[in-house]
């Protein structure tokens, strides 16, 4: 039976962005190494039983000195530097993972090999057969990733015990089932439901970057008044300007006390202008003090 294609706009952010093979690279094996279940596990001198008496005396055999048969050297003993349960997990941010994963799907969409469909069993009984005759007549390769949604309780029967298909849930698709199959299989809905969450985080992303960078921007650059001038990279003052100016709301003028040695947030042409500003001279504000 062929199977109804939906004709849909691949979104560029998801389906056709730079492929990074180092960062899909350190997501498979992160993603491999936390399925270990590291329960492997060997017993130490300590933890064989036996061999607590001394197997023979300590002089007088011309043999070496023993303690225990239970040492690594005998047959039954311990064993040394061997392996011991453990976590194989590695940290891997939340933007790596997506940006694997969009590279992942990226290189399928470019090769043709993502298929978005309205369904692939009619009708309100499960169908193994009609559901593989569906994903025949999509391609002649034989590696399926059938991307559903969790309510789609009837493809899910039709699929689940098929060899050469792999389901997954839309919220849980990930990076290396993507790579581990040759073409992947959205239903409509399912394809929505990715594309919405996928489009809105990217949003939402790029919106949070912009507040940041904004906002370090605001805390790094202090407010220069009407008539200032922010100092030079360099930190001295800008030619024509010579009167200092700081944000605890003084001046000073050359020759004033800490003029050589104070740090400028912004500079004056004159005091007059600083004035005008609401600043006043240093060693005035000291005097009404």
């Amino acid at each position: 039976m062929a199977v109804q294609t939906v004709q849909v706009d691949l979104p560029a952010e998801i389906f056709d962005v730079e492929v990074n093979i180092p960062l899909i690279h350190q997501v498979v094996v992160a993603q491999q190494a936390a399925a270990r279940q590291g329960t492997h596990a060997t017993k130490t001198r300590g933890e064989v039983r036996g061999g607590g008496r001394k197997p023979y005396k300590q002089k007088g055999t011309g043999r070496a000195r023993q303690g225990s048969t239970r040492a690594p050297q005998f047959a039954g003993g311990g064993t040394v530097h061997g392996p011991q349960p453990r976590s194989y997990d590695q940290r891997t941010p939340k933007k790596m993972k997506a940006a694997a994963l969009r590279g992942a799907l990226s290189d399928r969409a470019r090769n043709g090999r993502v298929h978005v469909v309205d369904g692939l069993v009619q009708g309100e009984k499960p169908s193994t057969k009609a559901a593989l005759a569906s994903l025949v007549s999509l391609t002649d390769r034989v590696g399926y990733l059938v991307v559903l949604e969790r309510s789609d309780a009837i493809t899910w029967l039709s699929l689940r015990n098929a060899p050469e298909v792999h389901i997954v849930a839309v919220d849980q698709l990930n990076t290396y089932d993507v790579l581990n199959s040759d073409d992947v299989v959205f239903t409509k809905g399912a394809y929505d439901v990715f594309v919405g969450g996928a489009s809105a985080a990217t949003a939402t992303t790029a919106e949070v970057t912009e507040e940041t960078a904004a906002a370090e921007q605001a805390t790094d650059e202090p407010a220069v008044p009407a008539g200032a001038k922010a100092p030079l990279k360099s930190g001295k003052n800008p030619k024509g300007y010579d009167v200092l100016g700081q944000e605890s709301g003084v001046y000073l003028l050359e020759g004033d006390a800490g003029y050589d040695t104070g740090a400028g947030d912004f500079w004056f042409k004159s005091a007059e202008d600083a004035e005008a500003a609401g600043l006043t001279r240093s060693d005035e504000k000291e005097t009404d003090q």
